[in-house]
């Protein structure tokens, strides 16, 4: 690949304005279009970054100008974005989750590579500072050998602040598929894949009421599990506690804690690029804040497009990858089937541990000269 990684996005929700910055602002890449169903929604994203012009989805998949779909629509629109993507030769890299199933998932996979075209998939925020010290502290040692790790994410629900949030409780969404990708790929980026999972779920409220926006006070149903918990193995024996909610109005529970034979590790929000990693060892008289230890420095939304861009003209792999994410999809689907049924899961896919994040790296370093 020559010049820089040229990006077509579908999709011009409330999270597209992120990557269009951080996307505007990088080397080595460069937005072109943006297009959506919503034509007044295209033609306003666009409007507020130079050198972007807004089109129809046709033209975008269809454009000499794109190399690679961002696709930043919801779970249920995935499947027909990633098929006329990779159709049209484009490279992809999508919102989490990576599918809406790991049929689905399989499918884009197998013609991804049929097509010669890479996938990445967010989240991107553990390539920030935060996940990537708390990494290199786990594999440094730090707190001797991980036992176990807790993750907690709970919030009473999408719906206070989303003008459109029915799809958060439709299939395709909840609490575990919408920011479990972030905990989960957080945790099996320490403490390796999982194997195996056992969980219970509930949906103690049948509906929810929009709370703002223009249509604030506008009842819809619930479809799916709003609270799940779980237990995760990983093949190197540790034991992860998992809790995702939308059914809690407030808590003092940590993010993410890691445990080890040698002492506990703190490890900041995964749905955030920075953070204190704080440790603290047996007989330590408290905890200390380690310094940063990986990770892109200034890190938001996109930079896994700006490093897939960095991988895609060096020939080598990115670090947002699809076998990452699929094995998290993977895991979050066996977790929700292990809800269904009451029994444990057998988890069987895996991925490439990407290459750590050296500290200090910022996007500019990718492109040197």
């Amino acid at each position: 690949m020559t010049g820089p990684l040229r990006i077509g996005v579908v999709g011009a929700g409330n999270i597209s304005g992120e990557y269009l910055r951080t996307l505007s602002r990088a080397p080595g890449v460069r937005p072109v279009l943006v297009a959506t169903r919503r034509a007044e929604q295209a033609r306003a994203a666009a409007a507020r970054f130079p050198g972007v012009r807004a089109a129809d989805l046709p033209e975008l998949y269809a454009s000499d100008e794109v190399d690679l779909v961002l696709d930043l629509t919801t779970p249920g629109a995935r499947p027909e974005v990633s098929r006329a993507a990779i159709a049209a030769g484009k490279h992809l890299y999508g919102e989490k989750p990576l599918a809406l199933s790991t049929a689905d998932a399989r499918s884009v996979l197998t013609a991804a590579a049929d097509a010669g075209v890479r996938v990445g998939c967010a989240p991107d925020t553990v390539l920030g500072t935060g996940i990537q010290t708390a990494r290199a502290c786990v594999e440094r040692g730090e707190i001797g050998a991980p036992v176990a790790a807790t993750a907690f994410m709970t919030t009473p629900g999408h719906e206070r602040w989303h003008p459109d949030p029915e799809f958060y409780y439709r299939p395709g969404g909840g609490p575990l598929l919408d920011m479990g990708p972030y905990y989960l790929t957080a945790l099996v980026l320490m403490l390796g894949p999982v194997r195996r999972v056992t969980g219970l779920a509930s949906a103690p409220r049948r509906t929810r009421t929009i709370g703002d926006g223009p249509r604030a006070g506008t009842t819809f149903p619930v479809e799916v599990a709003t609270h799940v918990s779980g237990v995760l193995e990983h093949g190197s024996g540790a034991l992860s506690t998992l809790m995702m909610s939308f059914d809690v109005w407030d808590s003092t529970l940590p993010r993410i804690e890691v445990y080890g034979t040698d002492g506990t590790l703190s490890v900041p929000d995964p749905n955030s690029f920075t953070g204190d990693v704080r440790v603290r060892r047996a007989g330590d008289p408290a905890w200390h804040t380690a310094p940063v230890l990986g990770g892109y420095a200034n890190g938001a939304r996109g930079i896994g497009v700006v490093d897939m861009a960095r991988a895609l003209a060096a020939g080598t792999p990115h670090r947002a990858s699809a076998e990452l994410a699929y094995h998290v999809l993977d895991v979050m689907e066996a977790l929700l089937a292990a809800t269904e049924t009451g029994d444990g899961r057998r988890v069987d896919s895996g991925f490439p541990l990407p290459d750590p994040v050296p500290a200090g790296t910022r996007p500019e370093d990718l492109f040197p000269g």
